[in-house]
């Protein structure tokens, strides 16, 4: 099993609106059967404004698959895309951490 860590450091003010996509896309992962994601805000981190995504996965293999959209019907491939629109704008940048659960 690992565990996928997205965390984005947003522009100044920008944490809400990403928030809320992040909060969107959630409610679409489970509702599609991709599994939950926890998203958290930070209180205390290494810069303000930071969001982080929090995924666990059995595989690279089924990240990779669903990263792809592999198993998506076409209608739910819009509906990522239409709450991810813009979300460039809201980040200044980011890194991807993956992790394995060994306990």
């Amino acid at each position: 099993m690992l565990l996928i860590r997205e965390v984005m450091y947003c522009k100044p003010g920008k944490v809400r609106p990403l928030l809320e996509k992040f909060q969107a896309m959630t409610k679409l992962m489970q509702r599609t059967g991709m599994g939950k994601m926890r998203v958290l805000t930070d209180v205390s981190a290494e810069r303000y404004w930071t969001l982080v995504s929090e995924l666990e996965v059995p595989s690279f293999d089924a990240f990779e698959k669903m990263m792809s959209g592999q198993g998506q019907n076409e209608k739910d491939t819009k509906e990522f895309e239409t709450i991810m629109k813009g979300y460039h704008d809201l980040v200044d940048h980011g890194k991807r951490e993956i992790y394995k659960i060994e306990a």
